[in-house]
């Protein structure tokens, strides 16, 4: 894993757009046509194509300026009041009758339902090339590195490529770029290309198959386009690059789950330039890749990756499935810093949960119907025999938190030792506070600190006291 001794100053050129998002639910069929019915219920937007580059650099710490060319039009105006609010320094030409990309996409029940685009497509004028690459010339050498997202949009000619790319090169600044189009020698002279599978085996005309395919891509990638480093990422096989002594050299993927693939090339893009530009050598800098897109395609749209998110995901490969749900406060107090940050609704409870049953289940189900997301507090063991007496509890600490994780409603454990889960509660801030009815009148501890407290009734008959008994009654 990489450590961070200095913050990068990353220079962004390519093609900006909105990324919209309308999300809803479908349970109908129109009876106009046979097409779904969306009933929408919320609709977000965030800066796409090379704004998820600077949204992932940002994300991973660097300081992040941004050339590019808009339209005068009101996605425009959006994406100037996005790259305000995240205090990136934009110099961004406004170029007449251009209209600046904007994608929306319908989604239901977390599927794609269709994607509708209005944009321009075409070059941007020469006095817009002159505009960028003046301002290319005034801050290159204000940069650690120099990262090109190229959408195929327009703006990034052939003409400005080749000017960039030269000019850096003369002052020792890597450009990394992800490709589109058919054509990689306008690229030529970059560091590297960031091509998948498709656009390498569109690029040369090679169907990749095995190893010897692949170093033959490799190979004519490099060649083509006169790169220092060759390289194609392979979806789930991971990212495959050619080394200085002609041998190809795979790093696996690492993604556990793959819900959405938008924007992975994006992250490949960033942390490797991240990683690159804070030293780190290739090898190293594609792990680190490798381990940001397998935090990004378990999320859902164009998605950002975080250090923390990183370092968690890196730990998770040596847990099981279960095991991933149980934190540490110092997990947690993270954990709950980047949920807040996305806007989730944070559920807190807490409890014993020593002999689990039915009453459990449905009290933490209905407190996780409260919010998006139900963190549970467990007591220590030696916090349940200060609470419960010496002869409990029945199972092990470790034994609760994994029965509880295994739970469908339960998002995160977290056990804490104190008598009181008030130091807890304080640091994770729910929004939400969940305790049983029982607790009607008494003080709550917490409730000072959660927006909302709510008592849930519990299930009549169920408790592990009554289960204890009984169990000692058959037994004698």
């Amino acid at each position: 894993m990489i450590k961070i001794d200095k913050i990068p100053n990353i220079l962004v050129i390519g093609d900006l757009m909105i990324d919209e998002y309308l999300w809803g639910s479908c349970e109908r069929i129109s009876p106009e046509a046979p097409v779904q019915i969306v009933d929408i219920n919320k609709e977000s937007k965030v800066l796409g194509g090379a704004g998820n580059v600077i949204n992932n650099l940002i994300s991973l710490g660097a300081n992040v300026e941004v050339l590019s060319v808009i339209g005068n039009d009101e996605a425009g105006l959006e994406v100037k009041q996005m790259l305000n609010s995240k205090n990136v320094k934009a110099s961004l030409i406004e170029q007449k009758e251009r209209k600046t990309s904007r994608k929306t996409r319908l989604m239901a029940s977390h599927s794609q339902v269709v994607r509708y685009d209005k944009e321009s497509k075409n070059d941007i004028s020469q006095d817009s090339v002159k505009y960028l690459y003046e301002k290319f010339q005034e801050k290159i050498n204000f940069f650690d590195m120099v990262l090109i997202s190229d959408y195929n949009k327009g703006v990034l000619t052939r003409e400005l490529l080749q000017k960039v790319i030269t000019s850096a090169n003369k002052n020792n600044k890597k450009v990394l770029v992800d490709p589109k189009g058919s054509d990689f020698s306008k690229y030529k002279g970059a560091y590297l290309l960031t091509p998948n599978k498709k656009e390498a085996e569109q690029e040369t005309g090679i169907k990749i198959i095995n190893e010897t395919s692949l170093k033959d891509v490799l190979r004519i990638l490099k060649n083509n386009a006169d790169l220092s480093v060759s390289l194609v990422t392979l979806s789930e096989n991971g990212i495959a690059i050619l080394d200085d002594e002609g041998k190809v050299i795979t790093k696996p993927t690492v993604a556990r789950e793959v819900f959405d693939v938008t924007g992975a090339g994006d992250t490949v893009l960033a942390s490797l330039g991240f990683a690159l530009s804070l030293g780190y050598d290739i090898s190293t800098s594609m792990e680190f890749a490798n381990l940001a897109a397998g935090v990004v395609v378990g999320k859902l749209g164009s998605a950002t990756v975080s250090m923390d998110e990183i370092e968690e995901y890196k730990a998770s490969l040596h847990k099981s499935s279960i095991e991933l749900h149980i934190k540490t406060k110092e997990e947690i107090e993270l954990i709950s810093k980047r949920l807040k940050n996305q806007n989730k609704k944070i559920v807190f409870t807490n409890g014993c949960f020593d002999i689990l049953h039915k009453g459990h289940v449905s009290y933490l189900n209905v407190a996780k119907s409260f919010g998006d997301i139900l963190i549970l507090g467990l007591n220590s063991d030696s916090s349940v025999k200060r609470l419960k007496g010496e002869d409990r509890p029945i199972n092990s600490e470790d034994d609760r938190a994994y029965i509880l994780s295994a739970l469908e409603c339960v998002d995160y454990v977290v056990i804490f030792e104190e008598d009181t889960p008030y130091e807890l509660i304080k640091m994770i801030q729910p929004d939400i506070l969940v305790k049983g009815a029982d607790y009607e009148g008494k003080e709550i501890v917490g409730s000072d600190i959660s927006k909302v407290t709510k008592l849930v009734e519990f299930i009549d008959g169920k408790s592990t006291t009554k289960t204890i008994e009984k169990i000692k009654k058959a037994t004698n």
